[in-house]
């Protein structure tokens, strides 16, 4: 260590010529002991130094590779996700289409049903209707026909001042009112 105080000392203390020092100027002492600390702290960093950098430095390189597969991974998943529930979403759309489509051909054969039932119960009541007209006016044209067989036998009876059989004068004037529907 002493030496490196007498290296390091300056020229012009020393006893010697007086020399200026000038940015430019070379200490050859000082040059050399600079070297040896630089090459002694390269050593120690090659030795220690280095490999503890070295496996920070790939332990944080693995990290990043393994987060970034992570996140790889991650993504794919949630890609995947994202297209499971795209897929879910479109059928259960088109299943919701499906069973509105089914649900309005169901209330229109319903409707159409309903319709056909009521024109048919319609039709039932139109021809119940016709027939029951049909009959009172059979009944109608029959009371008509006793009425007039009756008062034909009273007027031809006060007319003829005759007493004729009752059953022969029905027959004889519905044989001619059946000759007069005839005719119209």
């Amino acid at each position: 260590m002493p030496v490196l105080f007498l290296l390091l000392q300056e020229p012009g203390h020393g006893g010697g010529a007086a020399q200026e020092f000038t940015p430019f100027s070379i200490n050859p002492g000082l040059t050399i002991w600079t070297l040896i600390v630089f090459g002694i702290l390269v050593l120690v960093l090659w030795r220690f130094g280095w490999p503890a950098i070295l496996k920070s430095v790939e332990e944080r390189e693995a990290r990043i590779a393994k987060q970034l597969a992570d996140a790889e991974k991650a993504n794919a998943e949630a890609a995947r996700l994202l297209e499971q529930h795209r897929q879910a979403l479109a059928t259960a759309k088109a299943e919701a289409q499906d069973l509105m489509a089914k649900a309005k051909l169901v209330a229109q054969k319903e409707r159409e049903q309903l319709l056909a039932k009521t024109r048919e119960e319609q039709e039932q009541l139109l021809e119940r209707a016709r027939r029951e007209i049909e009959a009172e006016k059979e009944k109608a044209i029959l009371a008509l026909r006793a009425e007039a067989v009756d008062l034909s036998i009273a007027a031809a009876s006060k007319l003829v001042e005759a007493n004729l059989d009752s059953d022969a004068n029905r027959r004889l004037v519905l044989e001619y009112l059946a000759g007069l529907e005839q005719r119209h």
